[in-house]
């Protein structure tokens, strides 16, 4: 099996349901769907401009994180204050590191939602994150195009070559989200009071306003 083969769709999709799929991918908080896979199987092959690809996916996800972010932002009530309140250690954090932990959580394939949450609730700067993860997002695009282009088919197809069907990788896609959901799920039960407590204090502190 061929690595188009896992998207066999993707060719005739185009510009605009790329960007569709990026966006409402991009929009479900917490739960990192693989659009990325999609970009990448665009990226195969010369029928696609690349630039306008990495662009594409960049813009549409930054603007679906941007709304994410403004939901935190103003609408605290999204999640219990118990869980409010073990996360405030956290938010405290992420957000005198706001541009650098946006910027990180932009270009790494990661549950990005987990930084980007706590940064609206803890009323961030908006222009600064999103300068920042729309940076992180080009970053994450353009790696994701030109790896797929240049590398893809040599570094991905070995593991293909036995596969007949493609059900069993779009089932690991599957479990692979589930897995990271828990993982997010989990995070955001820790007790970062204590955590956070022991290595940098300073989150604990209600009168601390970074």
């Amino acid at each position: 099996m061929d690595f188009v083969d896992l998207f066999p769709f993707a060719p005739e999709v185009g510009y605009l349901s790329l960007t569709l799929v990026n966006f409402f991918g991009s929009l479900v908080p917490f739960v990192p769907l693989p659009g990325f896979l999609l970009l990448a199987t665009m990226s195969v092959g010369d029928q696609f401009d690349l630039h306008v690809l990495a662009i594409l996916s960049a813009v549409s996800a930054t603007v679906a994180k941007q709304i994410i972010f403004y939901v935190s932002y103003g609408g605290r009530k999204i999640i219990n204050e118990k869980t409010r309140k073990r996360m405030r250690p956290f938010e405290r954090l992420v957000k005198r590191y706001g541009a650098g932990a946006a910027f990180f959580a932009a270009a790494t394939p990661i549950p990005d939602d987990l930084v980007y949450v706590p940064l609206g609730l803890a009323k961030y700067n908006p222009k600064r994150f999103f300068i920042a993860t729309l940076t992180g997002k080009f970053v994450l695009s353009y790696t994701i195009v030109f790896v797929s282009h240049y590398l893809g088919l040599s570094l991905v197809e070995p593991f293909l070559e036995d596969i007949d069907d493609a059900t069993p990788v779009y089932i690991g896609i599957i479990i692979f989200g589930a897995m990271m959901t828990a993982v997010v799920v989990l995070l955001l039960r820790l007790d970062w009071q204590r955590i956070l407590g022991r290595f940098a204090p300073w989150t604990l502190d209600e009168n601390n306003k970074d």
